[in-house]
């Protein structure tokens, strides 16, 4: 099967160049996901390792994710503060064993007393902290996660619809929910590990050194040996866990597809293609996976012999120093304890770096979101009485730059007349309505509501005045009343019932138990995709506006439906201006005018009469269509 990626719902139809907007960028994003993908949490891939990813501006990201620590301001510093008091705790007690082994060896009973008390409530304490830290790591991550996902939601009302056209539905799902998740799963884990750990190495040094240079010197041998392995190591690692992370991103895409388009597999039989596909997939990704195991797995054994390498130096040279009096029993137990606890947060914080690294890439991607430039929002101006004449002066288009989509566009429609666009797919139809909407600005030329420019008209105020049927209806998972209602949500319900009569869903609707309060669970999953669109006409009905915009609004519904509908439709276009865009050109024979495009460029306007007496390309759409002529 094909690896190319598919255009998202509702883009099916969009023009060759709007088609390739997509297609450039869910190209890169693919390739890029390939790379980056990485088990997550209920995710493919969990527990199968991690890759690491690298933010290009990790300062600059710092910066702008230390900003959301800053509303959490008292959260913060109670967490480094128990996190201090855990370390501190963590620095005492070895020191503590040590006094009471002299204690022991001297034969000072009273004071090792003393000595197991104190040692008891460092203890004690250290419990006690260690579990306020994880409380107040939760509650920071969060209150974090919260703040994001709200920023990120919030831009979400404002992006332009070339973003959301030009990325696909799972990337933006992506930065939302995984890489949010990362942030949340790090400040909560790693945070306070990483400062721990820090503080941890800087203290346990001080200590020792005043314990005994000597020792502490002959100890950061092996320090240097367990640094310079992890570093080894974990690039060996990083490319056996890309390598491996990049095989399960394409057998995730492999298996996403074969879901998508399981019907065309069974349509054309080819269920074994697909399996033998998997299968080799698979088997690679299997044979990846158990190297990427076995050296993840290696790591902790190599990091214990290390440390025990560590004890017996310490044991032997710290042996030979009590021997000679330079350092008490006691001192060389602590030594132990604290060369034990010098090489923990180390691994630890090398282990950290990954995460660490993770999350700040995400981040990062969370920011670009939160960084693209807001749809166009200019213009201020409202018309006291607006009659819907539309004027197309000489407009230019591209989607990409270098392939332009529309070329010297030119239409005039006046007030209350039924315009309908058709040609063949990639014409530039679809593309006239987008840029009327203004979901895309002009390369040049203009487009005028009533005289004046579009671009300094209010962008809310425009579209109030327009209602759209796409071809791909889209409800909510709300109640049909709120679905219906979703044009106007203070319309009364006698409006409300007028619609649905109107675009003949009325009699469907009051024969379910719970009629108008039914909740469309899946955003109307149990609805057929007929009555999807009726809704989505009902909807439009309702809004009563002074443009409606058609892209072939019937074309989930029977004939007979069809019949009904267009019925309705000559009451509800009266004393509207009406776009119609069709492929089923017996919808649009009333039409006061029909626009035939061809690659960009009007090539016919007329009625349907005056069009197929001409024999041009309207008579061929035609006779193809009803009269099976191949032309």
């Amino acid at each position: 099967m094909s690896m190319e990626k598919a255009l998202p719902k509702g883009f099916e139809h969009a023009s060759e160049g709007q088609a390739a907007v997509y297609k450039a960028s869910a190209a890169k994003n693919t390739a890029q996901s390939m790379v980056n993908f990485r088990g997550r949490p209920g995710g493919p891939g969990r527990g199968m390792g991690q890759t690491v990813e690298h933010a290009e501006n990790v300062g600059g990201t710092l910066r702008r994710l230390m900003r959301y620590f800053g509303h959490s301001k008292k959260l913060l510093v109670f967490l480094l503060a128990a996190v201090v008091c855990v370390t501190l705790a963590g620095l005492v007690a070895p020191s503590l064993q040590g006094s009471a082994i002299d204690h022991i060896a001297g034969s000072a009973w009273s004071q090792l007393r003393t000595c197991v008390i104190v040692l008891l409530v460092v203890y004690l304490g250290n419990v006690l902290f260690t579990l306020a830290q994880s409380l107040l790591s939760a509650r920071l991550s969060q209150s974090i996660t919260r703040l994001m996902r709200h920023d990120l939601f919030k831009k979400m009302d404002h992006l332009s619809i070339r973003y959301l056209d030009t990325h696909s539905n799972g990337d933006v799902m992506s930065r939302m929910t995984n890489d949010v998740e990362n942030v949340s799963s790090t400040v909560s884990q790693s945070l306070g590990s990483l400062v721990s750990g820090l503080l941890t190495v800087l203290g346990t040094v001080a200590i020792m050194f005043a314990y005994c240079w000597q020792l502490t010197l002959i100890t950061m041998v092996t320090v240097l040996l367990t640094v310079l392995v992890t570093k080894k190591m974990s690039q060996v690692m990083r490319k056996v866990y890309r390598k491996r992370s990049a095989i399960l991103g394409q057998l995730n895409g492999h298996s996403e597809e074969m879901i998508t388009g399981y019907r065309s597999i069974v349509s054309y039989n080819k269920q074994q293609d697909v399996i033998d596909e998997f299968c080799q997939t698979s088997d690679e990704l299997r044979k990846v996976s158990i190297k990427a195991e076995i050296l993840g797995g290696s790591m902790g054994p190599i990091m214990n012999c290390i440390s025990n390498i560590s004890f017996v130096i310490v044991a032997a040279f710290g042996g030979y120093f009590a021997y000679t009096g330079l350092i008490t029993i006691g001192t060389v137990s602590a030594f132990i304890i604290y060369a034990k606890q010098f090489s923990r947060p180390i691994n630890e914080i090398a282990q950290l770096y990954g995460t660490i690294q993770t999350a700040v890439a995400g981040a990062e991607r969370v920011f670009a979101l939160l960084d693209e430039p807001d749809e166009d929002n200019s213009g201020d101006k409202e018309l006291a009485n607006i009659t819907g004449r539309i004027s197309f002066r000489n407009v230019d288009f591209s989607y990409v730059p270098g392939k332009q989509v529309l070329f010297d566009f030119d239409l005039e429609v006046e007030p209350g007349q039924k315009i309908a666009l058709v040609g063949s797919t990639g014409s530039g139809k679809t593309t006239v309505v987008n840029l009327l909407m203004r979901f895309y600005p002009v390369d040049s030329g203009e487009i005028l509501v009533d005289g004046v420019n579009i671009q300094d008209l209010s962008r809310d105020y425009l579209r109030d005045n327009i209602a759209i049927v796409l071809q791909d209806t889209v409800l909510f998972s709300n109640t049909i009343e709120n679905n219906i209602k979703y044009a106007d949500l203070d319309a009364p319900d006698e409006a409300m019932v007028r619609a649905a009569e109107m675009s003949h869903i009325r009699h469907y609707i009051e024969k379910l138990p719970k009629k108008y309060d039914t909740y469309l669970k899946q955003a109307g999953a149990g609805l057929s995709h007929g009555q999807r669109q009726l809704m989505a006409i009902a909807r439009a009905v309702l809004a009563d506006p002074r443009i409606l915009i058609l892209d072939e609004a019937t074309s989930s519904v029977d004939t007979r439906t069809e019949k009904k509908i267009q019925d309705a439709m000559v009451q509800l276009m009266k004393n509207r201006t009406s776009l119609i865009i069709a492929h089923r050109l017996s919808t649009i024979r009333d039409a006061d005018k029909i626009v035939v495009m061809d690659q960009g460029r009007v090539v016919e306007i007329g009625s349907h009469e005056e069009l197929l007496a001409k024999q041009g390309k309207y008579y061929e759409l035609y006779m193809t269509q009803f009269a099976g002529n191949k032309i």
